[in-house]
């Protein structure tokens, strides 16, 4: 369920859409009744927040990318059975159904709370709605649910001199009534189906779970105040929609609805049914645990079998970012590289972020196409066939007598379906798609080896038994691929002039039959030169450029201060033991700091600009004496230095020479 406030890029590709792709391809091949359910996820605070920007309506907001995200999906290959949206009329009743079936059985909490109330412009504020200045940092545009300048999380009575974002006047508190989903109250049974009884989930998807388990669970508000969205069907309620969480998950079960209206309670009700969720790693939260406590309280729906999300994709060692425009575009790509999805694909699978944040370059991305699609791949058939249409007329030849060479080689392909559905079954692309590329090393080899060129004059028999044998290696890439490639795999099967063949026949060496009359060869991948590729890293740099130009201001200095305050800093030189994520923080993390006297902790909201292991090892340098403080349970003793970037990237201040542990800075 992307989110239609942008167009998709090659992070949202790797992460979620390409592997699901692939393993409903792969589904559907076997023989498998499957669907691949998706729609836009068209609800929210950003959403509203953009549409004001634009002085258009959310609903033209959706409208625009909701298009341009399915003909991207379209123009990718990936095979949904259906792709709709969050703001259609079966999800807006099936929504509302689900939230009253709970709300009748009692299964939320009411609360009425103080939230902040923007008098000029009639309505409560959410968190994105309010900004001020920051109590940690001083940045006076911290928005109400974190500051974007030192990481840390807030709440909207956080904030110093709060202000509304829609007239910028001076907010004030009023009472407002929301309903709960009472998360902690479903703890035991959540430990029961995730940690002991899906023991096979992937270690980050399983990690993560166990992290917010083991932290304790919350009440999760299921409604708020705002004009855009859903609204809550109890009576009282006017002026409040589901929460955009609550509604967008549903959104798969009223896309089934509205793609089978007779039977998609099938695909959601009978036990026979497994649902599996493909996801990125920021979404892990509402697809195992908030998502299925939705469907237990509901009581007559499937739970996830699997959740196998993958984390995010980097760019060129940096974030994508989209509001930066450090993304590779879809629709931008396809104009650069006309006809080359398959490539994208291929590489993206090659690199997916399957356990770890992985990084995709150009200089990669080349090599990768040029070094094994063009070099190996596209050798290999090419060879294959222009061989045959050489010396055997075009057509397949017979297999005469075979040597223990050939047996042997028919031998090393014979178990490609065992073991590429032991890699896709457990969700392991990258692995899968090296055994298939696997099956043309085997090709290449064997012709290498065989040299029916240099026979050609002598032993025709020998050919047409070495070139019967290229071809059915050739026929079983055509299957092998076809859930990775489905492009490039449909121009193979016409040169082969045959239809798809059967996944069960995987593994083969007879699927090209004798006499058949093969197609016009031509070239299945093209190399990408230098210029092209040089063309797209220009484009960053340039991007990057822009960014530096457009967005970095020097902040005003602060007031003034006398030299006796700084010297009461005590800044001081350490070097990092140990750095681990905070649980349910995104932006924290947990340094252990050798400060030459025994150590100490300090919690630092650097998260989206470092993983953990980047800092072990790294000198930095910390406020030693200010007061510690409680951040998310953890008891922080300083503060790390850092240096924010034109792009908003934090730096970590570190000596330019290496000094020991505890040397003053002064």
């Amino acid at each position: 369920m992307p989110y239609a406030n942008g167009p998709v890029h090659i992070g949202h590709l790797a992460g979620v859409y390409v592997p699901a792709d692939i393993y409903a391809r792969y589904l559907r091949l076997k023989g498998e009744d499957a669907l691949l359910i998706g729609g836009s996820d068209e609800h929210g605070v950003p959403i509203t927040l953009r549409a004001k920007k634009e002085g258009v309506t959310p609903q033209d907001i959706v409208d625009r990318f909701h298009k341009i995200i399915k003909q991207a999906f379209e123009d990718f290959g990936i095979s949904f059975d259906i792709y709709s949206r969050t703001t259609s009329k079966v999800h807006y009743q099936l929504s509302s159904e689900i939230f009253k079936t709970l709300y009748d059985n009692g299964s939320f909490v009411e609360k009425t709370s103080e939230q902040y109330y923007d008098e000029e412009a009639k309505q409560f504020l959410a968190d994105r709605y309010i900004m001020g200045t920051c109590p940690h940092c001083r940045n006076e545009n911290a928005y109400g649910d974190q500051c974007e300048a030192c990481g840390t999380s807030l709440s909207p009575n956080d904030l110093i001199n709060p202000r509304s974002v829609i007239s910028g006047s001076v907010p004030v508190m009023r009472e407002t009534t929301h309903w709960y989903l009472p998360l902690d109250k479903y703890e035991s049974f959540l430990r029961q189906w995730i940690l002991e009884e899906h023991t096979e989930w992937k270690p980050n998807v399983y990690g993560q779970c166990k992290s917010w388990l083991d932290t304790g669970l919350q009440p999760r508000a299921v409604s708020r105040d705002l004009d855009w969205g859903i609204p809550v069907p109890v009576e009282g309620a006017e002026g409040k929609v589901l929460y955009v969480w609550f509604d967008a998950p549903i959104g798969y079960i009223s896309n089934t609805k509205e793609l089978l209206p007779d039977s998609w309670e099938t695909w959601w009700k009978d036990p026979e049914t497994k649902i599996l969720h493909f996801i990125g790693k920021d979404n892990i939260v509402f697809h195992c645990i908030v998502f299925p406590v939705v469907l237990k309280a509901e009581g007559t729906y499937n739970l996830p079998e699997n959740v196998p999300a993958n984390e995010f994709l980097n760019l060129e060692g940096e974030k994508i970012s989209t509001s930066r425009n450090w993304a590779v575009w879809l629709h931008e790509y396809l104009d650069d590289f006309p006809g080359k999805q398959d490539v994208l694909r291929y590489v993206l699978t090659a690199n997916a972020p399957e356990t770890k944040d992985n990084d995709f370059t150009w200089k990669d991305f080349q090599t990768r196409n040029n070094n094994e699609l063009v070099a190996i791949l596209g050798n290999f058939v090419n060879r294959a066939l222009v061989l045959t249409n050489n010396y055997c007329a075009n057509k397949v030849p017979p297999r005469n007598s075979l040597t223990d060479y050939d047996i042997q080689t028919i031998s090393d392909f014979s178990n490609i379906k065992t073991n590429l559905e032991k890699q896709l079954d457990t969700f392991h692309f990258r692995e899968a798609q090296k055994e298939a590329m696997n099956l043309a090393h085997i090709g290449n080899k064997y012709l290498a080896d065989s040299e029916p060129w240099k026979l050609a004059k002598t032993d025709m028999a020998r050919v047409e038994t070495i070139l019967n044998i290229t071809l059915q290696i050739t026929a079983n890439l055509s299957i092998a691929f076809r859930p990775f490639l489905p492009f490039s795999m449909k121009r193979l099967n016409e040169m082969l002039n045959i239809n798809d063949l059967e996944w069960s026949r995987l593994g083969e060496a007879d699927l090209l039959e004798t006499g058949l009359q093969l197609g016009t060869a031509s070239l299945l991948f093209e190399k990408i030169d230098d210029a092209a590729v040089d063309k797209q890293i220009q484009k960053l740099m340039d991007t990057k450029k822009e960014n530096e130009l457009s967005t970095f201001t020097a902040k005003p200095v602060r007031e003034t201060v006398t030299y006796d305050d700084f010297a009461k800093l005590d800044i001081r030189s350490g070097i990092v033991l140990e750095c681990t994520k905070v649980p349910k923080a995104d932006k924290l993390l947990q340094l252990k700091i050798d400060d030459g006297l025994g150590g100490r902790t300090i919690v630092s909201g650097i998260a989206q600009h470092y993983a953990p292991e980047e800092l072990v090892g790294k000198q930095v340098c910390f406020i030693a004496n200010l007061a510690p403080r409680p951040l998310k349970g953890i008891i922080s003793e300083g503060m790390i230095l850092s240096a924010e970037d034109a792009d908003g990237k934090l730096v970590v201040i570190t000596p330019a020479t290496s000094v020991k542990p505890g040397s003053t800075i002064t």
